[in-house]
């Protein structure tokens, strides 16, 4: 017998695939008592990440219900969509929420919490109509119990049908302590205006609230629960020096970033010239042959942001070698297109490899452009297309910019340790977002109060 073919687990829908593995799960029905049955689909949304549909139905009494689950990995950070919805067609933007997904809307002061709904492929108008139809549910009986209260929630179901008429423009902010929410760019692969994305540390409790401990409460945890040591340990001091570990390559067990099937990743720590020693990690994937690098800063946050502009303007500036840290976003002018920080995550490339990712990050998904695809959109995406093309073939001069908050990233210089004229280095003072983003102004906070409390014990 022939060896079966791997296949990733998270597949592209495809109205022509023949086999879309679809699981079925005989499920109880909380309505009738009876059994249904639960179909699960695992997939990648466009332009977003893999997630899991499931579909639950009743033949007994048709009752039926979905919802959505990320499928990959809780981000690092959180993430705050906001969103100025000003036209019809931002109220069919399409929403991808999770469970830990709040959403507010300051106009008439709506506030949906996090956890208080299952996660939902939806649009901006079908979150106002769940909100509508939840709070209509019992009115009838508020009516004759409560008819103050039911009276007040009337008067609110008019603002909130009001917003849907676009009477004015309002603002809808999307929370998600997973960062796995998505808004629907309709002007992708450019940039979106009426879009502001925000990434945030999550606290402590918000952490938990996920199921994520560090290894101090995973310890404190064992403690109570368990006398045995766990299977983890922190290395000694001096047991594994720096020395060993430069000439070591370290593997450990991971999922594929691409299709999630398990895969194995390598680790190296090498020291780039003229900038850092930086942590390389390269995972290889036999099911669905995702190549992927990532790069770990090996030293701390820098006490300015830095931007940087590469000038491409010949096939040599090409192969310029790139250091994008994980806090990165990278802007090419001249298409209008910029990729946020946690697109492409931390690498280590070239220039050209560099607007490749881009390029397949942007354009790498084929549902774009399948029959299902909004004719005009995929008109738009093959022109961009071509152009990007144009570009990587060295037909058109291009300006890449690399904008990190941090401070971690590099380009090449072929004039080392002279200045390049091709460079451009600015570096700058970070905002307060900015810092947030990077944890610095709870680290400000901490240290305020530690240095307070000291002073507290000298007086």
């Amino acid at each position: 017998m022939g060896e079966s073919v791997k296949k990733p687990l998270f597949r592209d829908i495809n109205a022509d695939d023949p086999d879309p593995e679809t699981t079925e799960i005989e499920s109880l029905c909380l309505n009738c008592g009876e059994n249904g049955i639960t179909r699960l689909l695992l997939t990648k949304i466009p332009f977003y990440k893999e997630v899991v549909i499931m579909s639950f139905s009743c033949e007994h009494c048709g009752a039926s219900n979905n919802e959505i689950q990320p499928g990959g990995q809780i981000q690092e950070k959180g993430v705050r969509v906001t969103l100025k919805v000003s036209a019809a067609s931002d109220l069919n933007r399409q929403v991808v929420k999770s469970d830990s997904t709040s959403v507010y809307v300051p106009e008439v002061l709506l506030e949906i919490p996090a956890f208080s709904q299952k996660g939902e492929v939806t649009t901006v108008e079908g979150v106002l109509d769940r909100s509508i139809q939840g709070l209509e549910q019992d009115q009838d009986a508020r009516r004759k119990e409560h008819p103050e209260a039911a009276a007040q929630i009337d008067e609110f179901l008019v603002k909130l049908r009001k917003l849907k008429e676009l009477e004015s423009p309002f603002s809808m902010i999307f929370e998600d302590i997973s960062g796995n929410t998505f808004v629907q760019n309709p002007n992708a692969p450019e940039i979106d205006p009426g879009v502001q994305t925000a990434h945030f540390f999550r606290t402590k409790e918000q952490n938990q609230s996920l199921g994520l401990y560090t290894e101090s409460e995973v310890d404190d945890i064992n403690k109570i629960t368990s006398n045995q040591d766990g299977l983890l340990q922190p290395l000694k001091e001096g047991e594994f020096p720096l020395e060993t570990l430069e000439g070591e390559v370290l593997q450990f067990p991971t999922n594929c970033p691409g299709c999630r099937a398990p895969c194995t990743t390598n680790m190296k720590v090498t020291n780039i010239p003229y900038f850092k020693e930086v942590v390389i990690m390269a995972t290889n994937c036999d099911t669905c042959g995702e190549r992927t690098n990532e790069v770990k800063s090996g030293g701390g946050i820098q006490p300015q942001g830095m931007k940087i502009e590469v000038k491409v303007n010949s096939k040599e500036d090409f192969s310029r070698d790139v250091l994008k840290s994980d806090t990165c976003s990278l802007t090419v002018l001249e298409l209008n297109v910029e990729v946020g920080p946690s697109a492409l995550g931390g690498r280590f490339t070239t220039v050209e490899g560099i607007l490749a990712a881009m390029k397949d990050q942007l354009l790498g998904s084929d549902v774009m452009f399948s029959d299902s695809a909004d004719p005009e959109n995929v008109k738009k995406l093959q022109e961009f297309h071509k152009k990007f093309d144009s570009i990587l073939q060295g037909h058109e001069p291009v300006t890449l910019v690399l904008d990190d908050p941090a401070g971690n990233s590099y380009v090449q210089s072929f004039t080392a340790p002279e200045p390049d004229p091709a460079l451009i280095i600015t570096h700058y003072e970070r905002s307060f977002d900015q810092n947030e983003e990077l944890g610095l102004n709870d680290m400000v906070v901490e240290n305020y109060e530690r240095e307070s409390a000291e002073e507290s014990k000298c007086i």
